[in-house]
């Protein structure tokens, strides 16, 4: 019979002392330490464990709670005397921006400013006896609410000070999530003015802090050194490409096995390895998700559990708004196929919206993708070949994708109807409101224009089609076939179904008098390219192939078929 399974729990005394469901991950604490970085940022993915890894090492060194070393007892760290003797010997100060979350800046930095009220309020026995003189007293009395950006900016470098001259001894620092806040600042629109609030904070805590033994920052993503580390060059980054810490978060292939073993559910792990393996850190290529393979012990049903720990909202903005290649290479994914790309991981957030190589890096940091291979090309540059990560998260990119159609006054699924059933008039009437939600809701982006709004509609279109229909049709788009490039082709998986080509067109004034020219020359195209030979070679009958023509003008859409 395993350990009881705690849903959610991230403090390590909570889970030692509650003998919970734990992984033995004590060997990052002796690897940090032996690694002698002064101030460290590891990125990894949502629950993946940084949060429960930090608790860990922050019970381990801490000197407030100096009988904690029982906690450790059976596990690896407690087998070497240099350790044990180690445990408890620091103070420490750790805190997270988890919870720092606001659709505005004044929201972000009143959150941030609690924050730092309620560590003040944690650590005020530092005022009891005579370790601080009546000026670090006095700083006490400056964090208040209304405190100024300048003092709170300062405030964990005094901490800092203070528990120095109350201990006598240099401190250790642990941030959690230090790029929450900045996540949501970008997807709400407050960015350049909480950079500018954070970027001074972190630098007085880990740049020019003559208090501090070592720090520890953790997050999802490298935001760029020019963003928010420009001050900072004691900085190691450690990312997922890196090999220190490959094994430290995240399930390894034999622990995966152990705990399936312990719960008696051994002979399921090849399925749970196609649900929930498929992280690669270092080189590492066989990592498990932590918070699915918790949840899949305690309920022993495969369900898409990661990603429904978060709203996505940056990642679906990315895609929603990003223009026609990145919704090509998210059909491709979606499809399980393979694409390559330019990386860079350190984020630049200014650049999300005009780079697709910041995108797919973005996409990389939060566990979406995959590297399956890397390609050093004849001018020495890298591309990756990259692929969704797993089972649990193509299912739930579909999710996502059908959730843009699900405005009740598009009536998306109403239309599929039409499609399927050839019900042109149905099909003009919905697609002109659907043209027109989704052009201004998510597929113009910031910079539209007339030419660009159709290519990003069809894509964006065509990701419904895929998570709508993914059970009853191949879709492609953008592909050759016959003499060119066909815009969407729909291969029914069963042969009483027909088959779908689309042509897409922008109306021309200077070359069309109207709309229906436009939808003509679109069904002209179809065949005049003899877009079916790709369908026919696949033994789809001629006569079992639908064309249809979509026109655009503006917002204003024109379906014809034949």
């Amino acid at each position: 019979m395993g350990l009881v399974i705690s849903i959610g729990a991230q403090d390590f005394t909570y889970i030692r002392e509650n003998r919970c469901f734990y992984i033995d991950k004590t060997g990052f604490i002796k690897e940090w330490w032996e690694n002698g970085d002064v101030v460290t940022l590891i990125t990894r993915p949502r629950r993946f464990g940084k949060t429960l890894n930090l608790s860990m090492t922050e019970a381990f060194f801490s000197n407030q709670y100096p009988d904690k070393g029982k906690l450790f007892e059976g596990l690896s760290i407690w087998k070497e005397e240099k350790y044990r003797k180690l445990c408890a010997g620091y103070p420490v100060i750790f805190f997270s921006f988890a919870g720092i979350k606001g659709d505005t800046y004044e929201t972000a930095r009143e959150s941030l400013i609690q924050m730092i009220l309620d560590l003040y309020a944690k650590y005020s026995f530092l005022l009891s006896g005579t370790a601080l003189n009546s000026q670090e007293r006095k700083y006490f009395d400056y964090i208040r609410p209304d405190m100024s950006d300048a003092v709170a900016a300062m405030s964990i470098h005094r901490l800092a000070l203070c528990m120095y001259r109350y201990y006598g001894k240099k401190v250790l620092i642990f941030l959690d999530e230090y790029d929450t806040p900045l996540q949501e600042s970008y997807v709400y629109g407050y960015w350049e003015k909480l950079v500018l609030f954070i970027r001074s904070l972190l630098n007085y805590t880990f740049k020019t802090n003559m208090y501090l033994e070592r720090g520890l920052l953790t997050g999802i993503t490298r935001i760029s050194k020019e963003s928010i580390f420009s001050d900072i060059s004691n900085l190691e980054v450690v990312m997922t490409t890196s090999e220190k810490y490959a094994a430290a978060f995240g399930f390894t292939e034999e622990e995966v096995a152990r705990a399936l073993d312990q719960y008696g559910m051994s002979e399921h792990l090849d399925q749970v390895r196609v649900w929930y393996n498929g992280f690669h850190f270092g080189s590492r290529k066989v990592i498990y998700n932590p918070w699915s393979i918790t949840k899949y012990l305690d309920t022993k049903r495969f369900r898409p559990y990661w990603m429904n720990t978060s709203s996505n909202k940056l990642a679906g903005r990315l895609i929603r708004e990003g223009n026609a290649d990145v919704k090509i290479a998210m059909e491709d994914l979606l499809a399980g196929h393979k694409m390559m790309a330019a990386l860079d991981e350190e984020i630049v957030f200014e650049q999300l919206e005009e780079s697709n190589e910041s995108i797919w890096s973005l996409l990389l940091a939060s566990g979406y993708l995959k590297v399956d291979n890397v390609i050093t090309t004849g001018d020495e540059e890298l591309l990756y070949e990259l692929s969704l990560t797993n089972l649990e998260v193509r299912k739930e990119f579909r999710k996502m994708i059908l959730r843009w159609f699900q405005n009740p006054v598009t009536r998306y699924n109403d239309f599929i109807k039409a499609l399927l059933e050839n019900d042109v008039d149905y099909m003009n009437e919905y697609m002109n409101q659907i043209a027109l939600q989704t052009f201004s809701s998510f597929d113009t982006g910031k910079k539209p224009s007339d030419q660009s709004e159709p290519q990003r509609f069809y894509h964006g279109f065509v990701l419904g089609l895929m998570a709508d229909l993914s059970g009853q049709y191949q879709i492609t788009s953008n592909r050759e076939s016959g003499l060119g490039r066909y815009d969407v082709i729909m291969q029914p998986l069963d042969q009483g179904r027909k088959a779908v080509i689309m042509e897409f067109k922008v109306f021309h004034p200077a070359k069309e008098k109207d709309l229906t020219e436009t939808v003509n020359h679109a069904l002209k195209q179809i065949e005049d390219k003899k877009y079916d030979i790709e369908l026919i070679a696949k033994g789809v009958l001629k006569e079992d192939i639908r064309h249809y023509g979509f026109a655009f003008a503006g917002k204003t859409v024109l379906i014809a078929s034949s």
